[in-house]
């Protein structure tokens, strides 16, 4: 190849874009799914309670010619505790570090107050916002039609798509508009990572998603896990995990142990399968239980906890 045919086909490669996008919304309306089905990797826990997710948790997808980080970020809502205050701190300081935003509503509802609060702030946001309308495979078209136009009276101008996170539907179009609405740049991070998250986060996330799952509604979201060793046995192929799961109420303690401690054996159980699959290794997971009353409300132990 002669250096002039190499510089015709160089001019014809489409320039390498990245840049960093926020997903905001009401709690639950899907962001942590839209994020893991986005990567095609698990780096946000889902559950079906509100405010699952508590810390802005970083997802990255490289192609050949360009890099998305995508920023999961807590639920915006009316804050009432120290914690979910700090939740919603955390998902509106995103909106102004960021080169693009995805609005997530869930299309099963109206558009409440809630919503119309978040798309007063997205109109003072710089750069360029796309609306999902999320779940679309639970509704009807026709009930889409009025969603859609109180979006485009909220937000003009913007563009709206209605997807399904959980199956994938429209996806592809949502990363197509995100890569195209990127300016030029470098890459972030390696290619092959899927996130900046330690190892040690991701172990708290998921046994603290484990919690929520199988202890339904009798355990309330305020449950924190802290890891207290994290150990890696090179030589065994072996991490060594110990964690303590915090829980507010001295009433819940026998709720996570379970009879003869059943419950806090699927726990970790759970845990440990999904923490061996991530990590590629035999996982050691031993669980403690902690009652810290009020700890929602510590500023220190919402600081431990990531907060």
């Amino acid at each position: 190849m002669t250096k002039e045919s190499a510089k015709k086909k160089s001019d014809k490669e489409p320039p390498f874009r990245s840049g960093y996008i926020a997903i905001v919304g009401r709690p639950n309306v899907g962001k942590s799914t839209l994020l893991n089905n986005l990567l095609g990797e698990k780096v946000a826990i889902v559950s079906p309670k509100p405010q699952t997710t508590r810390n802005r948790i970083t997802g990255i997808k490289t192609s050949s010619h360009s890099q998305i980080v995508f920023l999961d970020t807590p639920g915006i809502h009316q804050a009432r505790s120290l914690m979910n205050r700090r939740m919603v701190e955390v998902a509106l300081q995103s909106l102004h570090e960021v080169n693009g935003v995805l609005w997530l509503l869930d299309s099963r509802g109206r558009i409440g107050p809630e919503d119309e609060r978040i798309a007063e702030t997205l109109r003072g946001v710089k750069s360029p916002v796309l609306i999902l309308l999320n779940k679309i495979d639970l509704v009807s078209k026709g009930k889409l039609l009025p969603l859609i136009q109180r979006c485009a009276e909220l937000l003009p101008g913007k563009e709206i798509v209605p997807i399904s996170a959980l199956k994938g539907e429209n996806l592809a179009l949502v990363l197509d508009l995100v890569e195209k609405g990127l300016p030029e740049g470098p890459k972030f991070f390696p290619e092959g990572e899927f996130t900046d998250q330690s190892e040690r986060f991701l172990a708290a996330e998921i046994i603290r998603e484990k919690v929520f799952l199988l202890t339904h509604e009798e355990i309330p979201y305020g449950v924190g896990v802290s890891i207290d060793e994290f150990t890696e046995k090179e030589e065994k192929n072996l991490i060594v995990i110990q964690a303590t799961i915090h829980t507010e109420r001295e009433s819940h303690k026998p709720i996570l142990i379970g009879k003869r401690g059943a419950m806090l054996k699927e726990i970790g159980q759970r845990a440990r399968e999904e923490l061996e699959n991530l990590l590629g290794c035999k996982i050691y997971l031993e669980l403690f239980i902690r009652v810290d009353q009020g700890w929602t409300q510590n500023p220190y132990a919402l600081t431990e906890m990531g907060l």
